[in-house]
């Protein structure tokens, strides 16, 4: 049976490049989706327009939309994706973000740019901001130091903790419910103190996903980085979550299983490590664990989509992965 015929409703919550992994693997099956989105970036194309305009940052949902839009609207996608190379103002703007930001003037507002740009992908699912407040994010590095915004912290290491400043930034009352309404609720993969903790700093937020009945699915990173996340274990990411959200926010692990390589050369350069996972110890905080081949064979350092959604179809319906 199609799961979509269940009527399963999703909740994904995250950024970056992990959440629309998660929308892609899920579209397909699931009766209602949510993406509930992260705030805090201020990097790149959404940095320089959170700065000039004032906006909220547009990327995260950009790709989130796309992600969620039909493949007849593939040439449409792939104008929004469009990144423009150079020029004085416009060098590493995205044409999605400007279409957002021309859209929030247009329309009104941030929300009403995401409604629109929504109904013209004829996206399947909800895109919504965590939050309207305008959130900057900072990290304890110890002794004293504290650094600030996310783009900084990404290429950060040894990260003890975060916070969002205002501190009680509130939450957007629809993706409250959301998380309200659903059977399932999916958090990370993705960069685990710029993109998905984030979130979660939104008290009223994570205090939802920990009173909800839900299937509530951690997705655990395939790689680290060197940089935020350089050389943290599983059990590292789980005890994070925990220094930053209520003990009850997730009931399940979902790992990568099989051998993948050790490390990886980045695009950028960079060294990717494989994240050591140590299943015992994360049942023994009480998490159920489930480990399935879950790596892009092409690309090991992401999830394969269909893969990852076979596993969370799986668990959606109480089946083993």
């Amino acid at each position: 049976m199609n799961s979509a015929t269940l009527g399963i409703k999703a909740v994904a919550v995250g950024g970056g490049t992990g959440l629309p992994i998660v929308l892609k693997a899920i579209k397909d099956w699931v009766g209602e989706i949510t993406a509930i989105v992260t705030m805090a970036d201020d990097g790149g194309s959404s940095g320089k327009l959170r700065q000039e305009l004032g906006m909220l940052p547009p990327g995260d949902v950009r790709n989130c939309l796309v992600a969620l839009a039909p493949t007849e609207k593939s040439e449409l996608v792939e104008i929004l994706q469009y990144r423009f190379p150079t020029g004085w103002t416009l060098a590493e703007h995205c044409l999605g973000n400007l279409i957002i930001a021309g859209l929030a003037d247009y329309k009104g507002g941030f929300v009403e740019a995401i409604e629109a740009l929504s109904t013209m992908l004829d996206i399947k699912g909800r895109v919504l901001p965590s939050t309207l407040d305008d959130v900057n994010l900072f990290a304890d590095l110890g002794g004293g130091s504290i650094l600030a915004g996310q783009a900084r912290i990404a290429r950060t290491e040894q990260i003890r903790r975060i916070h969002l400043e205002p501190r009680d930034a509130a939450a957007y009352p629809p993706a409250i419910q959301a998380i309200n309404q659903a059977d399932l609720i999916v958090i990370g993969p993705g960069s685990l103190f710029t993109s998905i903790i984030p979130n979660l700093l939104i008290h009223s937020v994570a205090e939802a996903i920990a009173k909800s009945q839900a299937r509530k699915v951690f997705v655990l990173n395939i790689m680290n980085m060197r940089q935020e996340t350089f050389a943290m274990t599983g059990v590292d990411y789980l005890e994070a979550l925990g220094k930053h959200a209520p003990p009850e926010l997730i009931d399940t692990v979902l790992a990568q299983g099989g051998r993948i390589p050790d490390s990886i050369a980045t695009s950028e350069g960079e060294i990717a490590e494989a994240v050591d996972f140590d299943a015992d110890a994360a049942r023994a905080m009480g998490l159920d664990v489930i480990i399935a081949d879950l790596v892009d064979d092409k690309e090991p350092l992401r999830h394969d989509f269909i893969k990852l959604g076979r596993a969370l179809k799986r668990l959606a319906q109480g089946e083993p992965a």
